[in-house]
């Protein structure tokens, strides 16, 4: 009877300790594909991170790239060409710097933190970080809040044109009413452009 017991005990703490291995085996692999899923972002930081055009190049050009990792010096060279509407070949070197500036200080700790990118101090290079893609559906909604300056002036310029046009044609109209009228328009626009410009140049550094 004795021995009939004990292997009864031996048997059932047998199954207690493979029911155990067996719990903590699939914990393990429950915390292995945890850790391998990144938590999502919450959408006010993402639309805080997206809200400014340079970090918004920045996933642009990283996801245009040929090469996993990019340096500093060409993602600042490509925005700062960008900004100042030219080529990289045309920057000078003081529009690379302050976008190179901003971009080292600023903007990519910032994304790296939030491991959108993977950003390199030392040896300075960036990659797409695992959170990176889910930004990839919010990427173009702060484009909405971009200007087309050019158009503003071009129409600016055919609507002077049409009524300094109809001055000479009806007598009505003066021609020294209309010259005032799209000089301050033109002034007007262009300080909007100017102000707008500023406060574009606040935020690179947020």
């Amino acid at each position: 009877m004795s021995a009939t017991r004990d292997e009864s005990t031996q048997t059932e703490g047998g199954s207690v300790g493979d029911t155990n291995e067996t719990t903590e085996s699939a914990q393990q692999e429950g915390a292995e594909v945890t850790a391998d899923e990144p938590a999502p972002l919450p959408v006010d930081r993402v639309f805080e991170l997206l809200k400014n055009q340079r970090r918004r190049e920045v996933l642009r050009y990283l996801e245009a790239a040929d090469d996993e990792t990019v340096s500093l010096s060409d993602l600042a060279e490509h925005i700062a060409a960008i900004e100042n509407d030219t080529t990289v070949q045309a920057i000078s070197s003081s529009e690379r710097k302050r976008v190179y500036v901003g971009l080292y200080q600023c903007h990519l700790p910032k994304m790296d933190d939030m491991n959108v990118v993977a950003f390199d101090q030392n040896r300075g290079t960036i990659s797409l970080g695992p959170n990176a893609d889910q930004l990839e559906e919010f990427l173009d909604i702060g484009d909405d809040e971009d200007r087309p300056w050019p158009r503003y002036y071009a129409g600016l310029a055919a609507g002077g044109t049409a009524l300094y046009g109809l001055a000479l044609i009806v007598p009505a109209v003066s021609v020294g009413v209309v010259v005032p009228v799209v000089l301050v328009a033109f002034g007007c626009c262009a300080i909007v452009n100017e102000y707008v410009d500023r406060q574009t140049d606040e935020q690179s550094t947020v």
